[in-house]
């Protein structure tokens, strides 16, 4: 049962609100709510005020506490992403039992699709901030390029939940074209191979600035200098999405007005229209033809239509008897 009652709208200023929240055909770009738990520590707060930075202006943050256990029961986050129209979620928790982690929670029609969770290994030596690293950073708003290196991405059931995760969490908005100067920084996530000690291995995640410099070509020199954050996370529990809700949240609806396209039917390079017709299995020898009397077969006609000696002796005429009138 949801939290949030559906209300109808009164004026038109809350009607274009609830438009706006309504299922698209193309979707809003993906908004991020960061969420602290009960227990956070200074560590998982440090690494969200990092994520929160590449997702400004599509992100929000919670100060307070708030008593959650995503794995028991999601229907508090539910209600947050609801009430935030945001598609996905952070959530900060720290214990003794899972120290320093950070749940990852993606949703669909306000109900949570897939949740990953992840714990920062090494502790505070093990990770270093944007703050951390003397160098420039990228301008607010800018889109990053994503580099996953290991051929896990994309064999392992929840690798491949994970890259997808994170494309959604660093899109950003939609563009058709890409200007150079945008392109001023990358982040890449690194996994090693799969072994029966490690079945799920460490994810490093690292973020570099991209510096062009002069190679007396016409093309520049691109380096890569690292600018943060540098973290190692460690998968700790993970909800897969269900089949159905995967397959309604993945859907490509129909566009209003596009024209349905017709099977069989093509153009050539002249303008002209073909059209394949594809035909059942045919039995002439049963089909009904026009029946001609001369080519009906007679009886003792062989195939080549010889007719016997036996069968070629003259018809005996029949006497008629002349009737005298």
């Amino acid at each position: 049962m949801s939290l949030v009652r559906t209300v109808k709208p009164k004026n038109a200023r809350s009607k274009r609100a609830m438009d706006a929240r309504a299922p698209k055909i193309q979707e809003n770009p993906k908004k991020t709510l960061f969420i602290r738990g009960q227990t956070a520590s200074q560590l998982t707060e440090t690494h969200t005020t990092d994520l929160f930075a590449f997702k400004i202006p599509l992100s929000k943050k919670f100060t307070k506490k708030n008593a959650i256990l995503p794995f028991e029961d999601a229907t508090a986050l539910e209600f947050f992403a609801q009430k935030n129209d945001t598609s996905l979620l952070v959530f900060t928790s720290n214990n003794k039992k899972r120290p320093h982690n950070v749940t990852f929670v993606r949703t669909f029609n306000y109900k949570v699709l897939d949740m990953y969770e992840l714990g920062i290994t090494g502790g505070d030596e093990g990770y270093r901030s944007l703050s951390s690293f003397k160098t420039a950073k990228p301008a607010v708003g800018m889109k990053p390029m994503l580099l996953f290196n290991g051929a896990i991405w994309d064999t392992t059931e929840v690798y491949k939940g994970l890259k997808s995760y994170f494309l959604d969490f660093f899109k950003g908005e939609d563009a058709s074209r890409v200007a150079i100067e945008g392109l001023q920084f990358i982040l890449t996530f690194t996994v090693s191979e799969v072994t029966d000690a490690t079945p799920l291995p460490k994810i490093h995640f690292r973020g570099y600035r991209i510096v062009t410099k002069r190679s007396g070509q016409k093309l520049p020199r691109v380096e890569l200098e690292e600018m943060g954050p540098r973290v190692d996370w460690s998968v700790r529990r993970v909800q897969l999405p269900e089949e159905n809700m995967w397959k309604e949240a993945t859907a490509k609806p129909k566009k209003s007005g596009e024209a349905r396209t017709k099977k069989n039917i093509t153009t050539d390079i002249m303008g002209d229209k073909l059209g394949r017709i594809h035909l059942g299995k045919q039995e002439i020898e049963k089909m009904q033809t026009r029946k001609m009397k001369g080519l009906k077969r007679r009886k003792g006609e062989d195939d080549d239509g010889d007719v016997s000696m036996a069968e070629a002796k003259p018809k005996k005429s029949k006497k008629v008897d002349a009737v005298e009138e």
